[in-house]
């Protein structure tokens, strides 16, 4: 039988090669089981091209998708849609402005949330926050930053905003090998900005506050323990004091405790726009003050624990919950008897079962009989998608003491 020639494949052309990704079975079955991230360790040939948009294959030529290509991260590609999908304008116009949609209830209750949650929005690595008539937004990372122009004009385009700040000032870009400006991208951005929510009015500080502003995540909840407020209160880890102004609603007499004292010059000024006159604000470290109060049998009818991340790696989740175990202790020996309890932990690395656990440790350790009224989390506009467990981060609890 006579041999059929071989006919040789003509090499991929180079501008194919600089926009494709061809990933390992592992980071296509990731990415079919519907998280956005491939990593690095699972790039079998990575783009030639610089960060951006490309096309990812796996390893037998069948498309996966559309993806961010971050050169230097860990997190080396982020799916945005089909293989076939144009990003451009257009597309993100398209993208935002169903994010926006979904947040249309928000708006009679509050002048600020959020807008765009990254994955969870199909947008990954972007966040947008509104704060009134101005948006706050972080392109974090690089293949990101190379869509920044359309993203901008899609933006203006959806939200008519009359400003855009640019908060990059995060660990994030840095280590995207990214530019940590803060910079005005459209329009003009004042340093405060008048929000309200719920009918709580403050001031958030887009230039050079916390996240883009303000906590943002807390919103439903700082609305709940205000419902729920009564007697004596403690806000603990009070920043701008949000809680603190919730409870100043129903509660006699509310202490706002932080160790910053700008922070707290500040929620002097937040509750001088609610004309809240039964706050007292206290500089001091909210442990060293737990633990004098428990020692000196103070009562509290309403405690709110909402401290900093703990644990922002891994490594530190052991201590940090030792750190948690202590200030809820405390916290549990202090409530009055029917007193309530709302605690919180923004630590991603520390799991909502991992918490429980630790507040089940606490509360056998105070020697009081505690129910768990609710399991709480983050706001509807920072929805946690059950396929990318990255974007929830908060747990919350809700803790009635019995005697």
């Amino acid at each position: 039988m006579p041999t059929v020639p071989t006919v040789p494949t003509a090499p991929a052309p180079a501008s194919a090669l600089a926009t494709l990704a061809v990933v390992s079975a592992r980071g296509a079955q990731r990415a079919a089981g519907g998280h956005p991230w491939i990593f690095r360790s699972d790039l079998v040939r990575a783009p030639a091209g610089p960060a951006g948009v490309v096309v990812v294959h796996d390893g037998r030529g069948r498309p996966v998708g559309s993806a961010l290509w971050s050169p230097r991260s860990e997190i080396a590609l982020r799916l945005l849609d089909r293989a076939d999908a144009c990003i451009d304008r257009t597309w993100w116009t398209d993208r935002i402005a169903r994010a926006v949609s979904r947040r249309a209830g928000i708006a009679p209750e509050a002048t600020a949330f959020r807008l765009v949650h990254g994955e969870a929005d199909g947008c990954p690595s972007l966040v947008c926050d509104r704060y009134g008539d101005w948006l706050v937004v972080q392109l974090l990372s690089a293949g990101l930053e190379a869509c920044r122009t359309d993203i901008v004009r899609a933006l203006t385009d959806t939200v008519r905003p009359a400003g855009i700040l640019a908060r990059h000032d995060v660990g994030a870009r840095r280590r995207e090998g990214l530019g940590s400006d803060v910079e005005v991208l459209a329009g003009e951005v004042p340093r405060a900005i008048r929000v309200v929510e719920h009918g709580v009015a403050y001031l958030a500080a887009p230039w050079d506050g916390q996240k883009t502003g303000a906590f943002l995540d807390q919103r439903e909840n700082r609305a709940l323990v205000g419902e729920l407020a009564r007697g004596r209160a403690l806000d603990c880890f009070s920043y701008h004091g949000s809680f603190a102004l919730h409870l100043a609603r129903r509660a006699a007499r509310v202490t706002a405790l932080d160790s910053s004292g700008p922070a707290l010059t500040r929620a002097r000024a937040n509750a001088a726009l609610n004309d809240a006159t039964n706050i007292d604000f206290l500089e001091e470290d909210a442990f060293a003050f737990l633990k004098r109060a428990d020692h000196a049998r103070e009562r509290y009818d309403t405690i709110v624990l909402d401290p900093p991340a703990f644990a922002k790696a891994r490594a530190a989740v052991p201590a940090a919950l030792r750190g948690y175990k202590e200030i809820n202790l405390r916290a549990m020996r202090l409530l009055a008897p029917l007193g309530l309890l709302y605690t919180a932990s923004c630590s991603f690395h520390v799991s909502r079962a991992r918490f429980l656990d630790m507040l089940g440790e606490a509360a056998a350790d105070s020697g009081r009989r505690l129910a768990l009224r609710r399991v709480l989390g983050q706001a509807a506009d920072h929805p946690e998608i059950l396929t990318i467990p990255e974007t929830g981060y908060i747990k919350g609890a809700l803790i009635e003491a019995l005697d």
